[in-house]
This record gives structure tokens, sequence and C-alpha cells, in this order.
């Protein structure tokens, strides 16, 4: 017991140690290219920002020769997250080992390995949920800065400027890929390619029509605002179906919460009320298999629940 006690110290110390590099890291900087003039030197690092790059230049090394940086880069680009996959490792990591710390001391070997594995399970659902988040905001901006694109059409200005009209008049996150195709294409790029990359970070099947509008007006001509008014109304009719759809399947989808929410919060009444009571079922093998066998079942009922609320159209 004392072993396990000085192991989950080491651990959490560790842990906070991580967690402070990570934090105090230098970030990258977020200035106006105007600005970016010459100045006096900057202060030079201390120990901690010296200790917290070297880390973070270590793991990204890692991350290179494992071949995944591209895709944790990739992943936090479409969640709109400014940290970079180095930093997001080293506190998944910190927080996988205080986790597994304060587990391992409270309960034990395998609540400890629970307890870590809880760490990076939390990380993907948070960037899972960022995607999320920003695709479906992405997707209710559409049909505002289509209109806006085509009043902008109408006026004169060519498609760049429009781009460039709804980049400004817009909000994150369809100004910022709009700014961004702005400026990749003052830079060279083909319009169309950096549109392309929009579509793939977006996932908008909505937005992938434009694209293609976009392409076939740069090749043959024809009245662009036009086919952005048609493309916009659809848009805004399969906006309202997914609306509804989501509206009657909300009692399938809460009911799926809180069947999987109940038994983890019985457990933990019954925790407080009786640890005897559910001591008995942990400390014999029989209670393990069926502990086992009700996590398979949870996972396939939430997998069931999930795919008969999902509304493909």
């Amino acid at each position: 017991m004392p072993a396990a006690v000085w192991l989950g110290v080491a651990l959490v110390a560790l842990a906070l140690a991580l967690g402070v590099l990570a934090l105090a890291g230098p970030r990258r900087a977020q200035v106006p290219l105007s600005r970016l003039t010459s100045a006096p030197s900057a202060a030079p690092a201390t120990g901690l920002a010296s200790a917290a790059e070297g880390t973070t230049a270590r793991v990204d090394q890692l991350l290179q020769r494992s071949g995944r940086l591209d895709t944790l880069e990739a992943a936090l680009e479409r969640g709109g997250m400014r940290q970079r996959p180095a930093e997001v490792v080293v506190i998944t990591g910190g927080a996988a080992l205080g986790l597994g710390a304060v587990c391992l001391l409270a309960g034990g070997p395998l609540l400890g390995l629970v307890g870590a594995a809880l760490a990076p399970l939390g990380a993907y659902v948070v960037v899972t949920r960022a995607i999320r988040r920003r695709q479906a905001a992405f997707l209710d901006q559409l049909d505002d800065a289509l209109q806006l694109m085509a009043g902008s059409l109408r006026a004169g200005h060519s498609v760049l400027r429009a781009l460039d009209t709804v980049s400004h008049d817009t909000q994150a996150p369809i100004a910022e890929e709009f700014s961004r195709v702005v400026n990749e294409t003052r830079v060279g790029r083909d319009l169309n390619a950096a549109l392309e990359e929009v579509v793939e970070r977006t996932q908008s099947d909505d937005f992938a029509w434009v694209v293609q509008a976009i392409a076939i007006h740069r090749e043959v001509g024809g009245n662009l605002a036009e086919v952005l008014d048609r493309v916009s109304g659809t848009i805004r009719e399969r906006g309202q179906l997914r609306r509804q759809a989501r509206a009657l399947s909300a009692e399938g989808r809460i009911s799926g919460i809180v069947l999987l929410v109940l038994p983890f919060a019985i457990t933990g009444v019954l925790l407080l009320v009786s640890p005897d009571y559910v001591g008995r079922l942990t400390a014999s093998s029989g209670g393990l298999t069926a502990l086992a066998l009700a996590g398979v079942l949870m996972v396939v009922g939430a997998v069931w629940i999930r795919k008969t609320v999902e509304v493909d159209y």
C-alpha cells in the first residue's frame, strides 16, 4: 500500500508538471502582418518556457515519425482549435497520468487504468464535439452568406470580391473559411482548389454544390447570382427539414441519454449509501463478468439508439 501511495503521488506530480509545461509554452503568434516590423528583440525565454518548448518539440518529432501529425493537425483545424498537436498530446498525457494516479489511490490498479483511459477518450470527445459544432455553425450561416454573395455579384463584383465581402460581413466560422480562401487565392492558388479544401474541412454537401456552380461558371459563364439564389433556397429547405427531423427525434435521443446515465447515477448513490453492497459485486468473478457484460450491452444499446434516431435525407 505505501508503494501504491508513493506511485500515485509521483504520477500526480508528473501530470502537474506536464500540464504546466504545456500551458506555459510559447504560442504561435496571432499578429497582423502590418505589425511585423523591426522592433526590439524579445526577452530571453525562462527555464520553464524552454523546458515547455523542448517537451512540445520532442512530442512533435514523435508525432512526425509516427505519421500522425498531419491527421491531428487536420482534426484540430476542422474544429477551429488553435492548439498545436504536440500541446494537445502533452496536456492529454498529463491528464491521463493525473486521473490514473487519483483512481489508483482511490480504488487500486484496475480503477487506475480506467481513469488513465478516460483522458484520451475525453480529448477525442472534445475535439469531435468541436468539429461538429463548427460544421453545424457553418451550415447555419451558409444561406445568409450565399444571399450576400449573390447580391455582391449583382452589383458587378467578381467572385473573389464577393467572397471577400462575405468574409468581412459575416461571423466565424464562415468568415474564417472565406477569408482563408481569399488569402490563398491572392498568393497564387487556384480558387477551385481552395474552395474544395473548404468542403473537405466542413464536410458540407450543400457547399459542395456551391463550389460546383462556381467552377461551372468560371468555365462556361452564366448568371451565377441566379444559381446561388436557387442553391440558397434549396439549402434553406434542407435546413428546415433537418431541424424538423431533430425536433421529432429529440425524445428518442433524450431517452437514450437517460438510459445510459441512469446505471452510473444509481451506482454512485449506492456507493454513498451502502459501499459494501457494491463491493460484493466487484469482489467476485461473477460480479466482474456481469459488469463486463452490462458494459457491452450498454455500448450495443447506445449504438442501436443512435442509429434509430439518426435521420438521413
